[in-house]
């Protein structure tokens, strides 16, 4: 599992802080999904969180508050709303994603006022869970940049199996383009098959 250390240079409380962290982790506890990581199976939401959170300390040592709870709440409860409730397609894949961002941001904001966070801090963790202005805010490029290391670490391995070279390399551009120059040396720094890296290269090289 990921070593975690937590900066409290922005931390207004920290027993608050922990406290919403552990409710947040707890949550996605409950996701019925596996991910099997370093030899040990965890919930797939809970172990996601942990990384995404890990990558956002990697990349900006000093974090703000907001940034540390978004990365650990981005996706709760995401296995509530399945890809299936919407129609296949182009179409129906948007409208899931955009009903998503607006879901994980309003049980973030439930929990944050159940443990008595301001207006502005929630306001702030809220636009980080909707993904607002990625290429102006640093914190949320940051967010977008952990989240885009998570998939290459997770998930993109599955998507090479899945689709062909064409498709996935289409998957990567989309991917390498909202990543800032950080996010992206790091994520030549990950570990990958031969032929992901070879994917990668070519994408990048585009």
């Amino acid at each position: 599992m990921f070593q975690i250390s937590i900066p409290d240079t922005d931390i207004a409380n920290r027993e608050r802080f922990d406290q919403t962290v552990a409710r947040f982790d707890a949550i996605n506890r409950e996701d019925p999904a596996q991910i099997t990581f370093e030899g040990e199976t965890h919930p797939a939401e809970f172990l996601l969180a942990q990384a995404l959170c890990y990558r956002v300390i990697q990349l900006a040592p000093e974090a703000s508050e907001p940034l540390l709870l978004a990365s650990r709440s981005q996706h709760l409860r995401r296995w509530e709303r399945p890809r299936s409730e919407y129609p296949e397609g182009r179409a129906g894949y948007l409208k899931w994603r955009a009903d998503l961002k607006v879901f994980h941001a309003d049980e973030t904001a439930k929990i944050l006022e159940e443990f008595g966070y301001d207006a502005e801090t929630i306001e702030a963790v809220r636009e980080l869970n909707l993904k607002k202005n990625i290429k102006r805010n640093a914190d949320c490029q940051t967010l977008e940049d952990g989240l885009c290391l998570v998939f290459l670490q997770f998930q993109y391995e599955g998507i090479i199996a899945k689709y062909e070279a064409d498709k996935v390399i289409d998957i990567l551009r989309k991917s390498a383009a909202k990543m800032s120059e950080a996010g992206l040396a790091a994520a030549g720094n990950l570990s990958y098959s031969h032929r992901g890296r070879e994917l990668l290269g070519q994408a990048l090289a585009g």
